[in-house]
């Protein structure tokens, strides 16, 4: 089946600056797409970056004409309150011309400690997410005001006085069942980082049926396999945790202490490393047997982007386009 390629603009390993000229180049290659990350703090301190994801996507906007792009995801219920995330996507949406997708997720301790409201159980972070999402969708789809009452968020009156006439499409995170349902009714995109068919199955049935779906999957490119594997490790060793580790751990510390009985093979073992196509395209195939529709490359380390771009063109990219047709 088709599936688009993309590029991931990696706040947690890049500047602003390098992040835009990287957008630039995705776009110039022929990357179908974009997605940004929405990071505080970077997963680990070796990773050594974390610029404001909406700002750089502003200057990514004006750079590109026609890569689409995304977040993937934001988090709109601490750092950021309902409200604003909908203006952001709607000044976002109309300065690309359309080309926005508003990412959506219930975010992780990591980067929501910093406004020092604490960090919710698990249940009611998805309660949170529901009403923001409510709220979010109304304020891009109505030239009018919303008034909003319920147990987490109070709106007065708010209107969004420059939006799309045509809203803003919302893609939804997924993990499991509870996201999955709010994703098939709400969403119009599905975003997960797991090729898992029972995810587009429960999408499915909450309403999402011929939706697109859009996943991640990192790689680490290099000519020299063994430098590639060692780069993985120092950057990605937290890769393999899961959701529910991701979500809970409270800063790079942590996700340090975690990963410290990761071994390099380990690493190796669940991302590509080197400059194997074939090793690509078959992790990549994984994604595309489970019905997504979009996949975006994660390429590990900010001073390797260059030489993975000259790969993705002389190398993956007509290998992709023969492998999945899009």
């Amino acid at each position: 089946m088709a599936m688009q390629l993309g590029y991931t603009l990696m706040t947690e390993q890049s500047g602003p600056k390098d992040l835009v000229s990287y957008a630039v180049r995705a776009e110039e290659l022929g990357f179908d797409f974009a997605v940004s990350s929405d990071h505080y703090f970077p997963w680990l301190d070796e990773m050594g970056h974390a610029p404001n994801a909406w700002v750089t996507l502003g200057a990514v906007a004006q750079a590109t004409s026609r890569i689409d792009l995304m977040t993937y995801v934001t988090c709109p219920t601490i750092r950021y309150r309902p409200v604003v995330v909908a203006q952001q996507a709607a000044t976002l949406a109309l300065l690309s011309d359309g080309r926005f997708t508003l990412g959506l997720g219930s975010g992780e301790n990591l980067n929501e400690h910093v406004a020092g409201e604490g960090w919710p159980p698990v249940a009611v972070r998805h309660e949170m997410l529901v009403e923001a999402v409510h709220i979010v969708k109304e304020l891009l789809g109505s030239d009018g005001y919303t008034t909003f009452h319920g147990d987490h968020y109070e709106v007065d009156r708010a209107k969004l006085w420059d939006r799309p006439e045509a809203g803003v499409p919302i893609g939804i995170a997924v993990s499991g069942e509870r996201s999955c349902r709010l994703a098939g009714e709400y969403a119009d995109v599905m975003v997960a980082v797991e090729p898992k068919p029972e995810l587009g199955e429960m999408f499915d049935a909450a309403g999402g049926a011929g939706k697109p779906r859009i996943a991640q999957m990192p790689i680490s490119y290099g000519a020299d396999e063994d430098a590639a594997v060692k780069r993985a490790h120092s950057l990605f060793r937290w890769f393999g945790f899961g959701w529910k580790v991701n979500a809970d751990l409270p800063g790079t510390a942590g996700f340090d202490a975690a990963s410290q009985f990761v071994r390099e093979e380990d690493v190796a073992e669940g991302i590509p490393c080197g400059d194997d196509v074939d090793a690509v395209l078959q992790a990549a195939t994984a994604y595309a047997d489970a019905g997504f529709t979009h996949l975006a490359l994660v390429q590990i380390g900010d001073d390797q982007q260059e030489p993975f771009f000259e790969w993705t063109q002389q190398t993956l990219m007509p290998a992709w386009r023969d492998a999945f047709g899009s």
